[in-house]
């Protein structure tokens, strides 16, 4: 199984790992997809006041242009500590076992607007990029990252996919249709969504799975894990989906 994720637009700046290493991220068949996002996010900083009108900053957010123009020189953490918010704070994957850790690691990919999905240790440096921002000199990032993300993900070939990812998200990458997987919506017991608990109930279902490292190899299977762990999974009217119910 592998879990795919959002990114979050807040991070934690610092970090004492090398520069990035593009090649060594996950699904290396993106190699080429970051090189021409990477190289337009640090043209585009090279001018502040550009830059914070295309990624719609204000002044107090110029440090952020600051971070994409140092994208391959900055230090980097591993991605599940970059990010910071609501689903990563639930997650809290500093505190996880080196073994839930690792488990993160094979199985969970981490979507980004500059890098794609990214294996979830991998070392990324901070910076600012949303996935409806076009860049200069490059295509709509939907258009730019869509087929050879999709291409990338069926390549891994993970037998089944949970799709934890933002809307957004989802259209700079859709799962491949022959793949087997299912779309996370968060609602409460009578169907209906929910924006407020929607990242924390995600993120705390991903550290359950972190700490729980369960065997299954079927939905059916991970709805009896969950209920054994209190969590309410359940098909939705929707194919491919599945909700996950909480209590307002």
């Amino acid at each position: 199984m592998k879990i795919l994720l959002p990114p979050s637009e807040t991070k934690r700046s610092g970090g004492d790992g090398a520069p990035l290493d593009v090649a060594s991220l996950a699904l290396p068949g993106l190699h080429h997809q970051r090189q021409a996002v990477i190289d337009a996010l640090v043209d585009l900083s090279a001018d502040e006041e550009v830059a914070r009108r295309v990624l719609k900053l204000s002044p107090k957010q110029a440090g952020d242009v600051v971070h994409n123009r140092m994208l391959r020189s900055a230090s980097t953490m591993p991605a599940v500590d970059r990010y910071t918010g609501v689903l990563y704070d639930a997650l809290d994957a500093a505190s996880l076992s080196p073994a839930s850790r690792r488990w993160l690691a094979s199985h969970a990919w981490i979507h980004s607007a500059p890098f794609g999905p990214i294996g979830a240790l991998d070392p990324i440096p901070s910076y600012r990029l949303a996935a409806g921002t076009s860049l200069p000199g490059l295509p709509a990032l939907r258009r730019h990252w869509a087929e050879a993300t999709t291409a990338a993900i069926a390549s891994d070939g993970a037998p089944f996919i949970l799709d934890l990812r933002s809307e957004a998200y989802v259209a700079l990458g859709p799962v491949p249709a022959m793949v087997s997987s299912a779309y996370v919506r968060v609602v409460t017991e009578h169907g209906r969504a929910l924006n407020h608990f929607n990242k924390k109930s995600k993120g705390q279902l991903l550290r359950a799975l972190a700490e729980d490292r369960p065997r299954v190899r079927s939905m059916k299977a991970r709805r009896g894990w969950a209920e054994g762990r209190g969590i309410t999974l359940r098909d939705a009217a929707d194919p491919g989906m599945v909700e996950l119910v909480v209590t307002e």
